[in-house]
């Protein structure tokens, strides 16, 4: 059997080394279009700012090491420009002559390429660079030893918050754009908020909300402008706006696409009979809302292409491709940011009605030194309590917790179920209550009823409907706090419910504190008492977060 595999990097490297593992005897071609077949996409942002120093670090495996490990014949520099799926062949261009090459089974995995916005200038600037290949990363390099001093990133997904700091760890001006209202656009807005804050920490101007308008070449520098009217001037311009799926040759030749991604059946094959697709260039059904859309991540991307293979070689035990959660992580100066499964809009979108949970638990043992919060979001069906999405952001213990909420996510487990996990527990690694197990208890209390939540986003809907009642300590209250609120430390209130009483003046009590663990022991005296009352889900913290630059006018 010979099979043809398109494409390396994640999906494609994955596919022949399992199909070589599966099969001594097939021939396994692997085409790819550059020089490097098998190389560390995700770090070429690291080799950019200098943590990794050594360019050849970045390569994984070369076409020689592939060849004496698993016998693969790698060529690269070979672009597949058409398939002819009744001869079952592709046609190759390299090195300015065009062959063609026949397959029994054929792996498309040509991944994606950078999105090219319609910003005037964009194509006469010769200072605009992408960050998606080994080139690319030498090349920008290269431009920040070259003496340059300033860098607009345009894009703030998780490439371009990666650029940006590698740009700044180099000590340039840097500056990042952003067309959505805030930074990592798939984050909650309050947790984007953190991570914007880190940004300017770092010595990073943020331009949310607005757009690259224009490019103006010039001599010295080029210059950036904003919808907005704002002006950025730019030795280096990184282009990282999204990317499309490379598919056009393959569409071409008769492979369904939507919005030009390859569709493909739940064992990676396309319509086209023995031709087979993954990675970033074919649609996912999203595990949680069945959204319909590409998943660029190399983690599904590298599964994809092994089940491929399994598919090929032993399609009677073959498992299918599972859907993607979209669980991702990145670091942004000294915070880490993560997610798994569904965000408020995705689920909106999709009609789910759903709860949101916000913790801000620390990430060991209170008493261990070195405590550090964790700002913990996780949505829940209101039907059930199934587990549907969670976001992290802090110093440490991010990954972990989000590692074990996508674990969660897949089994399809719900939120109680959190509460009897058995997670290691030690000092300096947790608690006995882990935040994990802490959501859980907290989302059982929102299914049963013991806890009703409403939403700093809600604040102008009730601060006049309602009394907002803050039992924070006198000294917590002082150094800030919402308008018009009353403040009875948690500890006296059972002594104060008169007071109480008589600010409410039958209207309803909603409750905070600094992160919502005072203001749920403050909601079981009032409902106990008779009150039409609820926690602020997060406390003080989120609502900060929630209300941005306006919490200093607040």
């Amino acid at each position: 059997m010979r099979i043809v595999i398109v494409g390396g990097v994640a999906a494609g490297m994955s596919a022949a080394a399992r199909a070589r593992r599966l099969s001594e005897d097939a021939q396994i071609i692997v085409l790819e279009r550059g020089e490097h077949v098998s190389f560390a996409n995700c770090g070429l942002p690291y080799y950019v700012g200098g943590e990794i120093e050594d360019q050849s670090s970045l390569l994984v495996q070369t076409p020689t090491s592939l060849k004496a490990s698993l016998n693969l014949d790698v060529r690269t520099r070979h672009n597949v420009t058409a398939i002819d799926p009744a001869r079952k062949t592709v046609r190759v261009e390299t090195n300015g002559r065009s062959e063609e090459i026949a397959y029994d089974s054929l792996i498309l995995a040509p991944g994606a390429v950078a999105s090219r916005p319609p910003i005037t200038g964009l194509d006469d600037s010769t200072r605009v660079r992408t960050l998606r290949r080994v080139d690319d990363a030498v090349a920008l390099r290269e431009a920040v030893g070259n003496g340059s001093q300033r860098a607009v990133v345009l894009g703030a997904g998780f490439i371009g918050l990666e650029a940006a700091e590698a740009l700044a760890l180099q000590g340039l001006s840097t500056s990042i754009v952003e067309f959505a209202s805030h930074v990592l656009p798939p984050l909650e807005q309050e947790m984007a908020s953190l991570v914007t804050a880190e940004l300017e920490r770092l010595g990073i101007s943020v331009h949310a909300g607005v757009s690259a308008q224009e490019i103006t070449p010039g001599q010295s520098s080029d210059t950036v402008l904003l919808s907005d009217g704002t002006q950025l001037d730019a030795d280096i311009i990184v282009l990282s706006t999204g990317v499309r799926p490379d598919t056009a040759a393959f569409e071409a030749s008769g492979v369904t696409c939507e919005r030009g991604a390859m569709i493909v059946d739940e064992h990676g094959r396309t319509n086209l009979p023995d031709v087979y697709a993954a990675g970033d260039a074919t649609i996912s059904i999203d595990a949680v809302t069945g959204a319909r859309r590409p998943v660029a991540l190399a983690g599904p991307a590298n599964r994809a292409g092994r089940q491929i293979a399994d598919a090929i070689l032993r399609p009677g035990s073959a498992h299918p491709i599972p859907t993607p959660l979209g669980t991702a992580i990145v670091r942004v100066g000294g915070l880490t940011a993560a997610m798994t499964g569904a965000n408020r809009a995705s689920l909106a979108q999709a009609g789910i009605k759903f709860h949101t949970l916000h913790l801000h638990p620390g990430q060991h043992a209170g008493y261990f030194p070195g405590t550090e919060q964790i700002h913990l979001i996780v949505h829940l069906r209101k039907s059930d309590g199934l587990l549907l999405g969670a976001q992290a952001v802090g110093k440490d213990g991010v990954d972990k917790r989000i590692d074990v909420l996508a674990t969660a996510i897949r089994a399809g487990m719900k939120v109680e179920d959190l509460i009897d996990l058995d997670l290691a527990y030690a000092p300096p690694y947790g608690s006995a209550k882990d935040p994990i197990n802490m959501v859980g208890m907290a989302g059982s209390n929102v299914m049963d009823g013991v806890l009703k939540l409403w939403y700093a986003e809600e604040w102008e809907q009730w601060k006049d409907r309602a009394l907002i009642l803050d039992v924070r300590s006198v000294g917590e209250y002082s150094s800030g706090h919402l308008p018009g609120t009353l403040n009875i430390p948690h500890t006296e209130l059972r002594t104060r419910l008169d007071e109480v009483t008589e600010a409410a003046a039958s209207r309803p009590v909603r409750v905070l504190c600094q992160s919502g663990v005072r203001s749920h022991i403050a909601n079981r005296v009032l409902a106990a008492a008779g009150f039409d009352t609820a926690s602020l889900s997060g406390g003080m913290l989120t609502a900060r977060a929630v209300l941005g630059e306006q919490a200093l006018v607040v």
